[in-house]
């Protein structure tokens, strides 16, 4: 049975971005994204919000604008803070857990290319040039601490009770009741295990 693009795209195997499918989810988050970042009518955004992204959970605040490529591939629990212009290219799944606060100007970046420039760029049979991208998911744990201006790169797993320093770059999983920071993001110190 052929995979569709999108079905490609959440396996992490390369897909073409122009689908007609995928077309119509990023057209679908444009669409509703200003609504979203609109604080002036608060019904008409939370049903945007509840129509958007995949999984909504109780309490979630959206302090200011943000941005997101599809959406629908975001999932978050119960009691996120997202702060102002936190920016979701969610090409594959990012899901956080309950109580996730985000600082101002954190990025989560799903995709990625080829290290080798020579694989970065296929080629249709009508001889037009595609861009060849792959995708992994984020996932956040439950009490995390994301510090501002933070990006989260593809296939990072973050676990619960998780502080991460202002202007960090996480490239490796980080494991539970850890503070990391720098570039590229290292351990700090622990911290005490939640009860």
């Amino acid at each position: 049975m052929t995979k569709t693009e999108h079905e490609k795209l959440l396996a992490g195997e390369e897909y073409d971005y122009r689908d007609p499918e995928l077309r119509k989810m990023i057209a679908k988050a444009h669409r509703l994204m200003p609504v979203i970042n609109d604080l002036s009518d608060l019904e008409k955004r939370q049903t945007a919000i509840n129509d958007l992204f995949g999984h909504v959970g109780e309490g979630l605040t959206i302090n200011g604008k943000i941005d997101v490529l599809y959406g629908n591939h975001i999932s978050f629990g119960d009691n996120d803070f997202i702060n102002d212009n936190v920016r979701f290219q969610d090409s594959n799944l990012i899901t956080l857990g309950d109580r996730v606060i985000i600082a101002p100007d954190v990025k989560f970046y799903c995709g990625e290319h080829a290290i080798d420039a020579t694989k970065r760029w296929g080629t249709y049979e009508n001889g037009q040039k595609y861009l060849i991208s792959f995708t992994e998911p984020i996932s956040v744990g439950n009490d995390v601490w994301i510090g501002g201006n933070v990006t989260i790169i593809c296939g990072v797993h973050i676990g619960n009770n998780v502080i991460i320093g202002a202007g960090a770059v996480v490239t490796k999983d980080v494991p539970d009741n850890t503070v990391v920071g720098s570039v590229p993001a290292k351990k700090i110190k622990d911290l005490k295990p939640l009860n």
